[in-house]
């Protein structure tokens, strides 16, 4: 199984779709920003074209990042690059395309990144088609497979043979008692640490207690005493400060 952050010791650092708090999400100079920054991983979100090609985007919609509208399904992959993914975040990014998963993952191959791949198209396609290209890519034992979708972290974990992260079961869709057998991680928003169960409580069944997003120094702080092994950042330079500064980061 691969070990992204399983120790507390030494708690890991990821750039929540690239560096979103400071470019354009899910693209690819957001990508290259996290990567100068040193993070352990980076976070990003799969949709499928009406053509079957996977590409880098959050919602299934493109009406939110894009300057076009509709479903992602609803557009070729050719379509899809025409977007501009950059102006609506600042005009100075704007020809900011959505990267394919290829170009994405062509990026960070030759890296020492983990990844964790966020399912956002709840399918088995799209579950498939994304190991099948991490493979391809050289990520056997670098990656996690994320949904909010039980049935596609029972997939992958199951049939495919590979991590899956989730989140408490009532956030969650299609959950069931059975769900947290199939979870090598859970996903802890920063505003449910209080009320959800704790990592000591996830821990006991096997699965390792990740956490988002801490952007300043006082939650980050917040969060490694929740007892994070993982923090996923839309801004990592607090994090990746206060970790250091405590030797909590190597």
């Amino acid at each position: 199984m691969v070990n992204l952050g399983q120790s507390t010791e030494n708690i890991l650092v990821a750039g929540h779709r690239g560096i979103c708090a400071l470019y354009p999400e899910n693209t690819m100079v957001s990508f290259r920003a996290a990567l100068e920054a040193d993070v352990d991983n980076i976070e990003m979100d799969l949709n499928v074209t009406r053509d079957g090609r996977l590409v880098v985007i959050h919602d299934t919609t493109l009406d939110r990042t894009t300057d076009k509208t509709g479903k992602v399904r609803d557009y070729t992959f050719d379509e899809i690059k025409s977007c501009d993914a950059g102006g609506k975040f600042d005009k100075k990014f704007k020809g900011e395309r959505i990267p394919s998963f290829e170009e994405f993952l062509q990026l960070v191959a030759p890296t020492r990144i983990s990844l964790n791949v966020e399912i956002k198209d709840y399918t088995f396609e799209c579950a498939d088609k994304a190991v099948a290209l991490l493979l391809k890519y050289g990520f056997k034992d670098r990656f996690v497979i994320t949904s909010f979708d039980a049935n596609i972290t029972q997939y992958v974990h199951q049939v495919l043979g590979f991590p899956t992260q989730g989140f408490p079961l009532d956030k969650m869709h299609n959950a069931s008692n059975d769900t947290y057998k199939h979870l090598s991680a859970v996903g802890m928003g920063s505003w449910w640490i209080d009320t959800a169960p704790s990592a000591a409580e996830y821990r006991k069944m096997g699965i390792d207690y990740w956490t988002w997003c801490p952007d300043t120094e006082e939650e980050v702080i917040r969060h490694i005493a929740a007892g994070a092994s993982l923090m996923t950042c839309n801004n990592p330079f607090p994090a990746l400060k206060v970790l250091k500064e405590r030797g909590l980061h190597k």
